[in-house]
C-alpha cells in the first residue's frame, strides 16, 4: 500500500487517507481495540469491515488506526486490517505505550487515546469509537481515572461516542470532564448516553440536532483558537437496541460485588467487568455496544463531510 510519512514523526498515512486530506475532503478515524481485542473471532474482522463501509456511506474516507512492526499506520489497507484482527501477539496500545511500541518495533491495536492523538497528529478532525474511558468508581479510593481524559483535554478532535462506560462513575467523568475544559454536546438527546443504555439519567448542558450543528460547532472552535480540547459528541444507542436496563443494573452489580470478592484491581477491573456483563447477558451487552458502535460511526462520517 502507498504511503507517506507524516513530518519527521513515525506516523504513516495510507495513499486514501493523504490524498483525502489533502485535497480537503472528509476522514473519519477509527480505532482498532474493538477488532483486536473486542470482538471474536472471526467477527471482529467482518465488524471491521463493515465500519469502513459506514463510513463511506456517508461520504467520508475510513482511517482506522494501528501500530504494525514499530509503525503508527492512519489508515490499513486489507492485508493490515486482516492482520489486528487475527494476530493474537497484537497488544492493546494507549496514547503512553506508542513510544516503546515504535521503539521496539511493537505491533499492537490503539484505544481511545492513542487514536486520538495519532489521529490528530495526521490532521483527522473526526474520530468515531463506541464509548470513552473515565473516573473509576471508586476513585477517593483508588485515584484510578482513564488516560483518555487528559489527552482528550489536550487533543482537538470530535469524538462521536456512547458516552462512557457504564461501568465507571458517570457523574464523576462528567465533572472531570468540565474541570479539563472538554466540551461535551449531545446529539438529539439532553441526558449523557450510558453506553449499553440509552440514557444514563445524566444531563447535558448542549443538545445539536444535525451533523451540520456538530461542524458548526467543529468551526467555532478553529475561530477561537486557544487551548486545543476535545469536542465530545455524545449519541446514544437506539432504545429499542439498548440493554434492558433492569438486567443492567443487575448484572453489573453482581459483577461489582464479585470484583471485590476477587480483589481485582488497576487495569484488570475494565476488561473483567466488560467480560462478566457479556457473559452474563447471553451477548446482549455486546450486540447493544456494536449498536451504538454503528451509530457513532454513521453520525461521524456526516459530521465529517459536514465539516469539509
Amino acid at each position: 500500500m502507498p504511503e507517506t510519512t507524516v513530518g519527521e514523526t513515525a506516523v504513516v498515512l495510507s495513499e486514501e487517507v493523504r490524498e483525502a486530506l489533502a485535497a480537503r475532503r472528509p476522514v473519519v478515524a477509527l480505532e482498532s481495540t474493538i477488532i483486536a481485542h473486542g470482538l471474536p473471532r472471526p467477527r471482529n474482522l467482518a465488524v471491521a469491515r463493515e465500519l469502513e463501509a459506514l463510513v463511506r456511506e456517508g461520504g467520508a474516507v475510513p482511517a482506522t488506526v494501528a501500530v504494525l512492526d514499530g509503525t503508527a499506520f492512519v489508515g490499513l489497507g486489507k492485508e493490515q486490517l486482516e492482520r489486528v484482527a487475527v494476530d493474537p501477539s497484537v497488544r492493546k496500545l494507549g496514547h503512553r505505550d506508542l513510544a516503546p511500541a515504535l521503539a521496539t518495533g511493537a505491533s499492537g491495536a490503539t484505544t481511545v487515546s492513542a487514536t486520538a492523538f495519532l489521529a490528530a497528529r495526521a490532521g483527522i478532525r473526526v474520530f468515531a469509537t463506541g464509548g470513552l474511558g473515565g473516573v473509576h468508581r471508586g476513585w477517593t479510593d483508588t485515584q484510578d481515572e482513564s488516560a483518555d481524559l487528559r489527552l482528550l483535554a489536550r487533543t482537538g478532535i470530535a469524538v462521536v461516542c456512547a458516552g462512557v462506560k457504564s461501568i465507571l462513575d458517570v457523574p464523576a467523568t462528567l465533572q472531570r470532564l468540565e474541570t479539563l475544559g472538554v466540551s461535551v454536546v449531545g446529539y438529539r438527546t439532553d441526558r449523557f448516553p450510558g453506553f449499553y443504555l440509552t440514557s444514563s439519567g445524566e444531563r447535558v448542558d448542549w443538545t445539536l440536532d444535525s451533523p451540520e450543528q456538530v461542524a458548526a460547532v467543529l468551526r467555532a472552535q478553529d475561530a477561537l483558537g486557544g487551548p486545543d480540547a476535545a469536542l465530545i459528541v455524545a449519541n446514544p444507542v437506539p432504545e429499542g437496541e439498548q440493554l434492558d436496563p433492569e438486567v443492567h443494573d443487575r448484572v453489573l452489580g453482581a459483577a461489582l460485588d464479585e470484583c471485590a470478592e476477587r480483589g481485582i484491581t488497576g487495569q484488570a477491573v475494565t476488561p473483567f467487568l466488560l467480560e462478566y456483563l457479556t457473559t452474563h447477558t447471553a451477548g446482549a451487552s455486546l450486540e447493544a455496544n456494536l449498536a451504538a458502535v454503528r451509530g457513532n460511526v454513521w453520525l461521524a462520517g456526516r459530521i465529517a463531510a459536514a465539516y469539509a
